[in-house]
């Protein structure tokens, strides 16, 4: 028996019917959410992505606006378009597309952007916040791949989940999530990194897989017990003379072969990438329900 297939793309449908609710409520009261998003360069899957959260924007209702700059603009230029994101009223959520095509550049642009604009949960003060426990914006793919076990009906609270990559977009901040005692949490947490000397002795000890590490095949069949619920966050191109683009997506883990053995399993795509755009716009519709809540 296969199991069963997450299906992401199909949750983060019903989700976002929720947000409209949420979106005609908040015009009532003459506000329409704002996204304002920043791309620098031109970066294909950058770009597809941003057009992706774009698309979802104007589906839920939520204004967006782009910026777009060269791949050689400066620090200042960058900043000046943030910090005009951050003093415009119609703007209550700031995506700055990552990762830039200058990285040093990113943490002083992640720092610049006001927390309280912050949808992408990447700003130091939502990052702490996070790690307390207390109210914050949390970040998209992680905040994400909560409410899809949460939703499907996947026990985390007493599991044992094993993440497979400790980036600040993924790995690292889905670890404290995951420990965190609330209803998306009460998880025993093992991260597991380029310096984990066998990946595979703790993955199969996985209640919960998490391939988060940017690279196909990392996680594999014998890796994975009976019955463990695998969530593939990756994205990978890879070469495919066969299809009209010449490359196929596929995740971090062996698909075909775990399913046959894996309880449960997202695929790629429709797993975790429509549940993290799902969640910015989440992010996004709070900052103005916050904004309402402090004007009255």
């Amino acid at each position: 028996m296969g199991a069963t297939i997450l299906d992401g793309k199909a949750l983060a449908a019903e989700m976002r019917a929720d947000l409209k609710t949420s979106v005609a409520r908040l015009a009532t009261a003459g506000v329409v959410p704002g996204l304002g998003v920043l791309l620098v360069g031109d970066d294909p899957a950058s770009r597809s992505y941003v057009t992706a959260k774009e698309k979802a924007c104007a589906d839920c209702g939520i204004h967006s606006q782009e910026i777009r700059l060269p791949a050689d603009a400066t620090r200042q230029d960058i900043l000046d378009v943030v910090d005009g994101y951050n003093a415009d009223d119609r703007i209550h959520g700031i995506l700055v597309q990552l990762p830039l095509p200058d990285a040093a550049m990113e943490q002083d642009v992640i720092a610049a952007i006001d927390p309280n604009k912050d949808v992408d949960g990447f700003h130091p003060t939502n990052i702490g916040r996070m790690l307390l426990g207390l109210p914050a914006f949390l970040p998209c793919t992680p905040y994400g791949i909560l409410k899809l076990l949460q939703r499907s009906g996947q026990p985390v609270a007493g599991a044992h989940a094993v993440i497979v990559g400790r980036s600040n977009i993924v790995g690292r901040p889905l670890a404290n999530l995951l420990t965190l005692k609330n209803e998306l949490g009460n998880a025993t947490v093992t991260v597991c990194h380029t310096g984990t000397r066998d990946v595979g002795y703790h993955t199969r000890q996985a209640d919960i897989v998490i391939a988060a590490a940017g690279r196909p095949g990392t996680v594999t069949a014998d890796m994975v017990k009976e019955g463990a619920v695998v969530i593939d966050v990756g994205v990978n191109r890879v070469e495919d003379a066969s299809r009209p683009r010449g490359y196929r997506l596929v995740g971090d883990v062996d698909f075909d072969a775990i399913k046959e053995k894996a309880a449960a399993i997202t695929p790629v795509p429709g797993g975790v990438g429509p549940m993290t755009i799902t969640m910015l716009l989440y992010n996004t519709v709070e900052s103005a329900e916050r904004g309402q809540v402090a004007k009255a």
